[in-house]
């Protein structure tokens, strides 16, 4: 079925949104759960609401403005292992933080599509893209940063120090806890804002 004038002025409305509170999120601590160990993302709750909401291709947008903004504060990151990106390859850095999260939001998108189809009924759709969202935004991440510098002296010092040379397990050395706290955050966050911003537009 084709949108209307009206249900296509909403989604642009509703994309907008999402775009200004993914920028929000960026600049601000709003967009990281500080725990005492450690910080998890939340950047990914706009993208995966934008999947459920509004579909791939606004997921896919989304993902491109978290990376874009990832990418721009990755010039003034006091991070060790951002800091040996940039200056190894900035065109490497912009690939895995710009890139990687592009193909998380269409990865997500396609996520909820399919199990839409699969399971039209519930809340397995909002479930599996709020999951997906945050699942992959690690996977891209951490798979490209392997990618383009495992032979890097920050990863060599790194399988040096915890003596784990697996590019797989090194990854789960590095953020294995991190990226089970992101999902878990993220999943509950994103599966609750969308299901009431489904309810308040009448979208089933």
């Amino acid at each position: 079925m084709n949108k209307t004038p009206k249900s296509k002025v909403l989604a642009l409305c509703e994309f907008g949104m999402l775009v200004a509170v993914e920028i929000v999120m960026s600049v601000t601590p709003l967009g990281y759960l500080n725990l005492p160990f450690l910080a998890a993302s939340l950047l990914t709750i706009p993208v995966a609401i934008g999947a459920i909401m509004l579909g791939t291709w606004a997921s896919t947008l989304l993902g491109l403005v978290f990376g874009i903004t990832s990418f721009i504060k990755g010039f003034s990151s006091t991070s060790p292992m951002t800091v040996a990106m940039y200056a190894m390859s900035v065109p490497k850095a912009f690939v895995v933080a710009v890139i990687g999260r592009v193909l998380m939001g269409l990865c997500a998108g396609l996520v909820v599509r399919a199990v839409r189809k699969a399971r039209p009924k519930g809340l397995w759709d909002n479930i599996a893209g709020s999951l997906a969202a945050p699942l992959f935004n690690t996977a891209f991440f951490m798979g490209l940063l392997m990618l383009f510098y495992y032979r890097s002296d920050y990863i060599q010092d790194l399988i040096a120090t915890t003596g784990v040379s697996s590019p797989l397990l090194l990854i789960c050395v590095m953020v294995g806890t991190q990226a089970l706290i992101e999902a878990a955050a993220c999943g509950v966050i994103s599966t609750a804002v969308s299901k009431a911003l489904q309810a308040a537009v009448h979208r089933e």
